[in-house]
């Protein structure tokens, strides 16, 4: 009989985490080679059937492939390497399109919303599109995330030569850690989600040369979240 691993050895293998993105990415293409395969093979089959039943069958199994494939490909984009492609992009107009998105993708919870939004000309130097995924991904956690009853409130202002970004949210449960908070990918995984989003908004900011933080505040039972831009040069 083997003798049992030692406790202090349990979580002693440390793998660089080029190596676990390049391990993911692979996986993810193989799998999406052999579900485009069974695609194909799945459409030619209902060509080959005209028995309505069963193609209603093979129309089903073709959206769960697709589902499937969907999967791989976000969890490859959320271990990819970040290149900003930035350019001038006015900060209120940051925040507007946000709020348009926020919107779209959360028509029944984003009525809750109290936007506070410090008005201005400030410029930032940035990748709108990779933002856009940054900062609406606090959205998402707030949202799906043991949502607590009470205020949102998102706030913009001008600090000094920094764009900062606030976002309250109640929290009435919340046991986690902040002090590394966006730098443990993979802590928490549950169905269809692989810890993968805060890594990959705090990549984002970095990027940008930003920052993020969060901080509990069990006294009030909230959750601050502050997200931070340079300005761009001569936009102060």
């Amino acid at each position: 009989m083997a003798d049992a691993v030692p406790e202090n050895r349990r979580d002693s293998l440390n793998v660089p985490w080029i190596d676990t993105v390049r391990l993911v990415q692979q996986l993810s293409h193989d799998l999406r080679n052999h579900l485009n395969a069974i695609e194909l093979q799945s459409a030619y089959i209902s060509e080959l059937d005209a028995n309505p039943e069963l193609k209603g069958e093979i129309k089903r199994l073709r959206e769960m492939i697709s589902g499937l494939t969907a999967l791989l490909q976000n969890l490859s984009r959320g271990v990819a390497e970040v290149k900003p492609d930035l350019i001038p992009y006015r900060a209120s107009d940051l925040i507007e399109d946000l709020r348009k998105k926020v919107a779209h993708e959360f028509p029944n919870e984003s009525s809750e919303i109290t936007w506070e939004i410090e008005k201005g000309d400030a410029m930032l130097n940035v990748d709108p599109q990779l933002l856009q995924q940054a900062f609406s991904e606090v959205f998402t956690n707030a949202f799906q995330h043991d949502p607590g009853k009470g205020a949102l409130v998102a706030a913009a202002r001008i600090d000094g030569k920094r764009f900062v970004f606030t976002f309250r949210e109640p929290k009435a449960r919340f046991e986690l850690s902040t002090e590394n908070w966006g730098r443990e990918p993979f802590r928490k995984v549950t169905r269809g989600h692989y810890g993968l989003g805060l890594n990959r908004l705090r990549v984002i900011m970095e990027a940008h040369g930003g920052e993020m933080h969060a901080k509990y505040d069990p006294k009030d039972s909230t959750l601050l979240t502050t997200l931070s831009l340079p300005l761009a040069h001569g936009g102060d």
